[in-house]
């Protein structure tokens, strides 16, 4: 590696890391605390590429990603931070910084990055400044896959292609697709959510072009629209004319859902692809999104609450079938009822082990399985044994009031996710096989939040 690196970061440890790190691999490093003296380096013609921090104490690293590329066109510029947000990313974006990297980095991947800098020569121009969004948006997250899914949302926002965002139930699909229109140059205009109903009448697709007004279109869970339904929204994507909106779907996996997606349909929506991560894949990022959501009740007037460390491990080896969905469900109880400030374990494992789909780390060595019987046992002996395991983990304390309709709710959901998967899906044939009206079994499956897909997997 060959060339001079500017670093800017008012973390000692961080400076002095970089830079034995890239004198090492041979380059010449000038590291310095201060956006002022990293801004004149930059004048003087000092540098081949720069690593800047976002925070420091005379300025926003970011902010200076416009001037920099007014003084030195093309001067690469890798921008870190511990602000591990969205908006972070797109602002970086934005600005026209040539990477982004969340603290902590990996220094051997920092290393490659910066090589790849110094190879670069193409110049970059300055972006246009535009009013800044909101900083409020619920996404967050320093693993990478979650730094992945930010830096495409900040390259494809402006785009005119249609996107479809894929994922498990309560990701944040739709959180996400809002924020490509409300982070895009489309956010002055109205972002219509398209119904089934909105694509029964034949007049449907128009009413819907006038109300988007050129702005977005987003069609929630597409899949589960009506064959019909799908072929307007294929006609109202190919329909001519200005002042088109952007189409924007969500959806759970292609495969999950097999043939409930027509294929031109899928052909036509998929422009750009932004694949949401499950829970159980950023663990990393769990105590992060507990702390937002305990963070944001304090902001509404709950008290000041903390997860111990013991109670953060406990969240972390759990699996989340509802994914951040249920995480901040969970978070937010907890809130409500621990006894301290610190939320302990024993709450943790309490509130846990009342969720509808236990956890296998809430399995310990000498206890029943949570999901079944074994060996001849009925299923009466099962939930017997379930029932008493429940009880014995609140030691001397009763469980929370409520117990009826939280056992109910733990035997009703197997049963209806199993019976669905018997019938392929069909809820007609699912309600029949149950002995139940058609429309109870709709509204279980949305108080349950069961996901209906063609060949269901069941874990």
């Amino acid at each position: 590696m060959d060339g001079t690196v500017l670093v800017a970061d008012d973390d000692r440890t961080i400076r002095t890391v970089l830079t034995q790190a890239l004198t090492r691999a041979g380059c010449r490093v000038h590291a310095t605390s201060s956006l002022t003296t990293l801004m004149r380096w930059v004048g003087e013609g000092k540098g081949d590429a720069v690593i800047t921090d976002v925070m420091m104490p005379d300025g926003n690293g970011i902010e200076m990603l416009p001037k920099i590329a007014q003084d030195r066109p093309g001067l690469p510029v890798i921008v870190i931070s511990a602000q591990n947000t969205i908006m972070t990313a797109i602002k970086a974006e934005e600005a026209e910084a040539f990477d982004y990297l969340p603290k902590p980095f990996d220094l051997p991947d920092i290393m490659k990055r910066t090589a790849r800098a110094l190879e670069m020569n193409a110049r970059r121009a300055p972006v246009t400044a535009e009013p800044e969004p909101s900083d409020e948006l619920p996404l967050i997250g320093r693993t990478p896959v979650m730094q992945g899914v930010y830096r495409t949302v900040a390259r494809i926002m402006n785009a005119n292609l249609p996107v479809l965002v894929q994922g498990e139930s309560g990701t944040g699909k739709t959180l996400i697709a809002r924020a490509l229109h409300d982070l895009s140059d489309r956010r002055a205009l109205p972002i219509v959510m398209a119904t089934p109903a909105d694509l029964t009448d034949l007049d449907g697709p128009a009413k819907l072009m006038a109300r988007a007004r050129g702005g977005t279109i987003l069609l929630d869970e597409i899949a589960d629209f009506s064959p019909e339904a799908q072929g307007r929204v294929v006609r109202m994507m190919d329909a001519p004319g200005e002042d088109r909106p952007r189409f924007v779907a969500t959806m759970q996996t292609r495969e999950e859902h097999a043939n409930a997606l027509r294929d031109d349909l899928y052909y036509r929506l998929n422009g750009a692809m932004i694949d949401v991560p499950a829970l159980r894949d950023r663990v990393d990022d769990i105590g992060l999104l507990a702390a937002h959501f305990l963070s944001r009740a304090e902001r509404n007037g709950q008290p000041p609450r903390r997860l111990s460390d013991q109670a953060l491990e406990l969240l972390r080896r759990y699996g989340w079938p509802g994914n951040v969905r249920q995480l901040q469900n969970t978070v937010l109880r907890l809130g409500l009822t621990a006894q301290g400030p610190e939320i302990t374990e024993p709450e943790a494992r309490l509130a846990l082990s009342a969720q509808p789909h236990a956890g296998p780390s809430l399995n310990t060595g000498s206890s029943a399985p949570v999901n079944g019987a074994t060996g001849g046992d009925s299923l009466q002996s099962a939930v017997a044994a379930h029932i008493q395991r429940y009880f014995d983990l609140h030691g001397e304390m009763l469980p929370q009031p409520g117990l009826y309709a939280r056992i109910l709710r733990e035997i009703e959901l197997p049963l209806i996710e199993i019976s669905l998967d018997a019938t392929g899906g069909n809820q007609a044939k699912c309600a029949d096989l149950l002995g139940i009206n058609r429309n109870t079994l709709r509204k279980k499956i949305t108080e349950l939040d069961i996901r209906v897909t063609r060949r269901r997997k069941l874990m």
